[in-house]
């Protein structure tokens, strides 16, 4: 091998490695440029050169020009590419859907019958078609959800013959359609259209069914509908599907009387535990579920709650208790479920019922039931402040309105004279004074600890800090002295000034109402105990000089006189009576010389009532003036025998 030849080194120049050597030029000069490395990834080139700092690239990016296309040709392909896409849908529907063709003929007539400027006999016709079309097919296009619509559209405007039709067609296939979320309205409509024998074929079609149906939030809807529409018999029939097999084999022995759960088993002479222990199983999931709202549910939680041990009493309350707790007292059965759960809770349980009432209290307050959850907790816990901070302050907010309405006054009259049968029925009274029968305060018991904190505010406190020992026997309601509670809640929070001066502010009109002459009259006098007595004197004064300055304006022949008002006088005529005070600034400002013409008309009622009342000094500032009235025949006094109050 021929030697390599050797390379001249220059005396003036460094010797340069090979892998640094510069391009040499033509000319002989040195070139820096570099060639740029081809990455196999063409974005990865693009997104390096495109990075924060680095140089730009010596090659720029040539910008690809979409070919050019009129306007009118892009917009025709879209419009025929929606369509396509349309198509395909329509078709996979075709495939997957068995009446499809059917459901879309069937919309377009619904979209005619369902109109507001429809005549009569056209929506006729119009149904008669779209029934005939369904003929057969009734249960399979129920769960869709546009046939489904126009299934309820026609039975409500179909003649009786068609919906006995439908009817009929549907009615093997009732259980299944209670489960689907679409078909259920159709089922619902049905039943509140249809006649007392098909309700009864309907509620005996349920047997068997009615606990697994209760375990569903669509399904549950229906037994609720049945159980409402349904008749004393039929809703305890579908009771009894709740309570135990034994109950259900032997249910003809039981009659209406027999009525309550504990009764039926002491007549059958069934074990009290089996039963227990079934309902336990049924009603458990729907506890867990949330499915609280219906009033079958809130029956059969109480009769459960009448034969349970104290433990799964207890566990029922606990699981009541909270934010689920303002779903379940709109009935009822479901207040007086309530009101147990508010007076056997713990502490906890009860503030947690509290607070879960929170921006609901005024609309808790509106309804017939629920003003008597209200109650009970105004009667029961001890906690004031709990209660004055979230029940008294939302109630505060629209007082003006509140002790107007029925419902709405009930608390303010609970605190003003608690229990008192004027304003409480019956009814409403032994409600306040039911118990659970495992948990009554008489009963020696000591729960877990969920259930062992004290009852009062001191021993919330020595909770929180940790003091608290726990087991204790649980009491029923509460401890604190009902009157320091009242105090507290009506005195102590200002509701008590508040009421005050709306009722000063409203003398004439809260007079005049039906209701709110029930808080005047009980303002006035102080509460039941003289509780607004002698703190808010002052205030009831200006009370009463109000009331008598209205009195004392003359007669109107277009306006009733506070005196002449049905509802005013008879208050009025009980305030002077019962109220010594509120007489005597009544006889000074407004009828001091003014008894002869008062004593026509119902004016005369407040007139002699001066005479009829027990305080004798009322009687000495009046009897001087009433006596020429009474002799000349002017004035009549009322029997020894009547009542001197008005019921």
């Amino acid at each position: 091998m021929a030697p390599k030849p050797q390379q001249k080194k220059n005396s003036g120049s460094a010797s340069i490695k090979r892998k640094t050597n510069p391009t040499q030029k033509s000319d002989g000069q040195v070139s820096n440029f570099k060639k740029p490395k081809l990455s196999s990834n063409p974005k990865k080139t693009i997104n390096s050169q495109n990075k924060v700092g680095s140089q730009p690239s010596k090659f720029p990016k040539k910008e690809y020009q979409k070919p050019h296309a009129e306007k009118g040709e892009v917009e025709d392909s879209k419009k025929q590419a929606r369509l396509r896409s349309k198509e395909l849908a329509q078709a996979r529907k075709k495939i997957r859907k068995k009446h499809y063709t059917l459901e879309q003929e069937l919309a377009l007539l619904w979209e005619k019958m369902r109109r507001r400027n429809i005549s009569k006999e056209d929506r006729s016709r119009l149904v008669g078609e779209a029934v005939k079309k369904m003929q057969g097919k009734i249960s399979e296009i129920a769960r869709s959800h546009i046939a489904s619509r126009v299934l309820q559209t026609c039975v409500k405007h179909c003649t009786q013959d068609e919906r006995n039709a439908v009817f009929t067609e549907l009615q093997p296939h009732f259980i299944s359609l209670a489960s689907n979320t679409y078909a259920v309205r159709l089922v619902t409509k049905l039943l509140d259209l249809a006649s007392k024998e098909q309700l009864a074929e309907f509620i005996s079609s349920l047997h068997g069914h009615v606990a697994s149906l209760l375990r569903q939030m669509v399904g549950s809807l229906v037994i609720e509908h049945a159980y409402c529409l349904g008749n004393a018999s039929q809703k305890q029939t579908l009771l009894m599907e709740l309570y135990s097999p034994e109950l259900q084999l032997f249910k003809d022995l039981v009659t209406m009387k027999q009525n309550r759960l504990e009764d039926i088993i002491s007549k059958l002479q069934l074990q009290k535990s089996s039963v227990a222990r079934h309902m336990t199983s049924v009603l458990q999931p729907i506890l867990e579920k949330g499915i609280l709202a219906h009033s079958i549910v809130h029956r059969a939680l109480l009769e459960y709650l009448d034969i349970a041990d104290k433990f799964s009493a207890a566990d029922v309350i606990q699981q009541l208790s909270g934010p689920s707790f303002v779903r379940i007292i709109a009935t009822k059965d479901g207040s007086r479920l309530g009101m147990l759960c508010i007076r056997h809770g713990s502490a906890k349980d009860r503030k947690k019922i509290i607070k879960g009432m929170k921006g609901n209290v005024e609309k808790i307050a509106s309804d017939k039931f629920g003003s008597m959850v209200l109650v009970c907790i105004l009667s029961v816990v001890d906690d004031t402040k709990l209660v004055s901070k979230i029940i008294i302050r939302e109630l505060e907010k629209n007082l003006k309105e509140l002790i107007l309405d029925q419902n709405t006054r009930r608390p303010f009259m609970q605190l003003l004279h608690p229990d008192c049968s004027r304003y409480f029925n019956q009814d409403d009274l032994v409600s306040l004074n039911l118990s659970i029968p495992s948990l009554k305060a008489n009963a020696s018991l000591v729960l877990y600890p969920s259930y062992c904190e004290p009852d009062d505010e001191e021993a919330n406190e020595q909770d929180k800090d940790g003091d608290s020992d726990g087991d204790i026997q649980m009491n029923e309601g509460g401890k604190k002295d009902p009157f320091k509670r009242r105090q507290e809640l009506l005195v102590d929070s200002g509701l008590a000034e508040k009421l005050i001066e709306i009722c000063s502010e409203m003398a004439e009109v809260l007079l005049k109402s039906k209701y709110g002459r029930d808080v005047m009259y009980e303002v006035a006098i102080g509460g039941s105990d003289g509780i607004l007595h002698p703190t808010l004197d002052e205030k009831l004064l200006e009370l009463y000089e109000a009331i008598a300055s209205i009195a004392a304006q003359p007669k109107v022949e277009a306006e009733e006189h506070i005196l002449e008002q049905f509802h005013s006088s008879r208050t009025i005529r009980k305030l002077v009576i019962d109220c010594p005070s509120f007489a005597t600034v009544l006889w000074e400002k407004a009828l001091k010389g003014n008894c002869a013409v008062l004593a026509k008309g119902h004016s005369s009622k407040v007139i002699s009532a001066f005479l009829e009342t027990t305080d004798s000094a009322v009687k000495k500032l009046a009897v001087k003036e009433l006596q020429p009235l009474i002799k000349s025949g002017d004035l009549s006094l009322p029997k020894p025998n009547e009542s001197a109050t008005d019921k």
